[in-house]
């Protein structure tokens, strides 16, 4: 076949014009739409068996998690409110730690004996400055 001759189905399809299938058939939703408004129902949507057993199931579903998440939250709190207090108790019990540190130097037992109970050193004085007004100052012990 040559390229330059139309074939004889192109040229009738090309002579008859196709008609809009839009313009010319009305859709399906707008005839239902017609037919329902026509009998008396309105376009709203329903709410079906199935819907209702759906929406009740996801309510029981939804109650049922409220306890659990709850019991979560109050283990969140409880885990954050024990987590500071063990902080506080390591930063005290560091503290507890230097003081058994400096307790065990014997430097600083003597300095304490000579303070805070006047104890001396057998072949020393002790003197005891007394203020012109006042008590004496209390020691740090």
């Amino acid at each position: 076949m040559s390229s330059a001759v139309p074939s004889p189905t192109a040229a009738r399809r090309s002579a008859t014009p196709t008609p809009d299938v839009a313009r010319d058939r009305p859709s399906r939703r707008r005839t239902a739409g017609r037919h329902e408004v026509a009998r008396g129902r309105t376009s709203n949507p329903r709410l079906t068996a199935r819907a209702a057993v759906l929406a009740v199931v996801a309510l029981i579903l939804l109650t049922l998690a409220v306890a659990p998440l709850r019991a979560l939250l109050d283990q969140r709190s409880n885990l954050s409110q024990m987590e500071r207090q063990a902080e506080e108790l390591a930063y005290r019990n560091a503290q507890l730690e230097a003081r058994i540190d400096r307790f065990t130097d014997p430097t600083y037992l003597e300095q304490l004996a000579r303070e805070c109970l006047g104890m001396v050193r057998p072949g020393e004085t002790a003197f005891v400055m007394v203020p012109s007004r006042g008590a004496p100052p209390t020691p740090r012990c």
